[in-house]
């Protein structure tokens, strides 16, 4: 078999982790201080920090609605929608982003290392966007392109800001893609909540996807493509020529981790989600378990786990802030036992 580890992770030392993006709180200096504090010596891979909790403008949609280039959005009350102008809502998401950024600068400063932005990937942020009718963007050929135009260009932007203001960063973009099934399978909703969209066409889907990746590739990142685990579509993600996937491992079944196997041997590293929003998370022997088990089962070599950067299965929004610092460590704590049992 051969060695399943990318090569990207063979020149990196093993134990990565990665913090998730989205983070409990409201201040933007101490989410950066606190993700550098305890993520900020190599191999780790510390985020951009999102903080929802601040509002309309913090949430996923909205940050990655400010990214985009010439198409202005606005907030409704049904969710985000295009408009013919930017209004406040886009600015208030602009400033957030500023402010992220320029804390993430001073926290980062000499950092010589991957730093990570997370954004939706352009059949997320299609599914969740309206059109100024009120429809979702997805139901819309001319809008889909659009949207992927757009994104690709502004994360691109995204990526030399990043690269600008932390110059040692080796920036790694994680196109956050929940709603990829739903796209292939013609299962989102329609406005009304009656009927579903139809499904995009899955040489379409590749190639918006493979759009935005090539993007972060030609700006100098490594694009990272984030599934749920429900039904993730890897083959497809491998066809657009992302370097990574992320994923939480802790809930896929058999078939699952069969495709994985090949998406790994493929070349593509695995970011394995494995810690839980919890207060009180699992032990690192557990934690590494969530990996090794079903890695070995698929007769992946044990040398590759050296190349699996672990992180979160999702955000920590919704947990006391003063629960971060302590999972952060259980996480670094769990890279290190899973680079030691990369050499059994």
């Amino acid at each position: 078999m051969p060695d399943a580890t990318p090569p990207a992770a063979r020149a990196t030392a093993p134990g990565a982790v990665s913090a998730p993006a989205a983070l409990p709180g409201t201040d933007p200096r101490e989410a950066a201080r606190t993700v550098l504090g305890e993520l900020g010596e190599p191999p780790h891979a510390p985020h951009l920090p999102q903080l929802p909790a601040r509002g309309p403008g913090a949430d996923p949609v909205g940050r990655t609605a400010a990214l985009l280039v010439d198409l202005p959005v606005d907030l409704q009350p049904s969710g985000w929608r295009f408009t013919d102008a930017p209004g406040r809502d886009e600015e208030r998401a602009h400033a957030y982003l500023r402010a992220d950024l320029d804390e993430l600068a001073e926290a980062a400063d000499g950092w010589d290392g991957p730093l990570v932005l997370a954004v939706l990937g352009p059949w997320s942020l299609a599914a969740a966007v309206e059109l100024p009718r009120g429809e979702r963007s997805a139901s819309d050929p001319g809008a889909r392109r659009d949207v992927v135009a757009s994104l690709a260009e502004g994360v691109a932007a995204h990526v030399a800001d990043l690269r600008r203001l932390v110059p040692g960063a080796r920036p790694v973009v994680q196109v956050e893609e929940p709603s990829l099934p739903a796209v292939l399978a013609g299962r989102l909703p329609t406005r009304s909540g009656y009927g579903s969209l139809r499904a995009v066409d899955r040489a379409e889907v590749r190639a918006g996807l493979r759009a935005v990746v090539d993007a972060v590739s030609a700006a100098g990142g490594e694009p990272v493509v984030r599934l749920a685990p429900d039904e993730p579509p890897l083959a497809l993600v491998r066809e657009a020529g992302a370097a990574g996937v992320a994923l939480d491992v802790t809930r896929l079944g058999a078939h699952g981790w069969e495709s994985l196997a090949a998406t790994v041997e493929d070349g593509v590293r695995l970011w394995a989600g494995v810690l839980p929003a919890v207060a009180d998370p699992p032990t690192v022997a557990a934690l590494v378990d969530a990996v090794r088990g079903p890695w070995r089962r698929v007769g992946l070599p044990a040398a590759g786990l050296a190349g699996v950067v672990l992180t979160g299965t999702e955000g920590l929004q919704d947990l006391p802030p003063d629960s971060l610092r302590g999972l952060l460590r259980r996480l670094r704590e769990a890279g290190a036992a899973l680079a030691e049992a990369s050499g059994d």
